[in-house]
């Protein structure tokens, strides 16, 4: 990750396709966080983290307006490392497990 964050073109130039992301899924306190940070640190890019609770509110609109203004601010300070904490909350039913 480190490398193509700072080295973009030398993948580019070898007709490798760009992702626009990686997932770090596991259980709670195996250093997914830890890792997300200290690659953003390694890479010098900006590190962005928000929690998925945040993308559920009780008034319409608001939690959709959040996730876009948070991928503007990602564009933005493009390349970055844009963290999702709890992200698996963002689709649980309300009262569900």
């Amino acid at each position: 990750f480190v490398n193509f964050l700072k080295n973009p073109q030398q993948y580019q130039d070898l007709g490798a396709k760009i992702p626009k992301g990686a997932v770090l899924s596991g259980p709670p306190g195996t250093g997914k966080t830890l890792l997300a940070k200290a690659t953003a640190g390694e890479a010098d890019v900006p590190f962005i983290a928000v929690n998925g609770s945040e993308f559920l509110e009780m008034f319409v609109g608001v939690g959709p307006a959040r996730v876009r203004d948070m991928f503007a601010m990602a564009r933005k300070n493009a390349p970055c490392i844009l963290f999702i904490d709890e992200i698996d909350a963002v689709g649980r039913k309300r009262g569900g497990g």
